[in-house]
């Protein structure tokens, strides 16, 4: 299943027993789990039913006995294994995953990334769980990526804005989303967020970016291309930009 169909389905309160979750794009992982305890469990109902075990302070068997509990005034229990890439011995879960408390919502975060998928137990994983790959965008999919999660939020912005904001921050979900909120927080609905916007809110300058600098050189004005090009170049991440573009 793709992350839309997953947030959907969890939406529609059709809570699957296992959800495994991977890659190197934490944004999404976050985002699934965060969605699994909003639809599962009330305010009230998560202090006896949600509980996060760290793989590095916990074992197979411990996560066993956590998900075979039945929750308490609740009917489900919500599990969650944070840092599941360190999990030692987790071909001990083998019998869980063919088998599991249908009460409990077990919640596998391994992120940075994959699993082995030529092993045994991975392939029961896969056959056995919601398993979810969560890789990173491309940086040329980010400025259609933002345009598309304001679009969802009812805010709108154009695509420069979108791109000055990709290409200062990179691919980096969940940097762009905490970059994205405060914009919200200070943007009217009614109005379209354009570059002064990020100058103000976020502040990252709408004169001296990578989009002004294709700009000034398109239009072979030399002095400001170069007074862009000694600003950008005081951030090290700009570098091989601007090595692209001025080549």
């Amino acid at each position: 299943m793709n992350y839309k169909d997953i947030i959907l389905s969890i939406k529609q309160k059709k809570i699957e027993p296992i959800y495994f979750l991977c890659g190197e794009e934490s944004y999404f992982i976050d985002e699934i789990t965060k969605t699994i305890l909003k639809f599962t469990l009330t305010k009230e109902e998560k202090s006896f039913n949600q509980i996060v075990l760290y793989a590095k302070d916990t074992n197979t068997e411990e996560i066993i006995s956590e998900a075979k509990q039945f929750p308490f005034g609740s009917k489900k229990k919500v599990v969650i294994i944070k840092e599941a890439q360190h999990l030692k011995k987790i071909e001990n879960l083998i019998n869980y995953f063919e088998k599991p408390q249908l009460s409990t919502v077990l919640v596998f975060e391994h992120k940075n990334k994959s699993i082995d998928k030529r092993k045994k137990i991975s392939k029961t994983i896969i056959n056995r769980s919601i398993f979810f790959e969560s890789k990173k965008l491309y940086e040329n999919q980010i400025s259609n990526w933002i345009i598309n999660y304001l679009e969802e939020k009812n805010y709108k912005i154009d695509i420069q804005a979108a791109t000055i904001i990709s290409e200062n921050i990179g691919n980096d979900l969940s940097k762009i989303t905490n970059e994205l909120s405060k914009l919200m927080l200070a943007i009217n609905l009614d109005d379209t967020i354009t570059s002064t916007h990020i100058e103000n809110y976020i502040g990252i300058s709408k004169d001296y970016n990578v989009f002004e600098l294709q700009k000034s050189l398109g239009e072979k004005n030399i002095t400001k291309s170069n007074k862009i090009t000694n600003h950008l170049s005081l951030d090290s991440k700009n570098n091989h930009i601007i090595l692209v573009i001025s080549s």
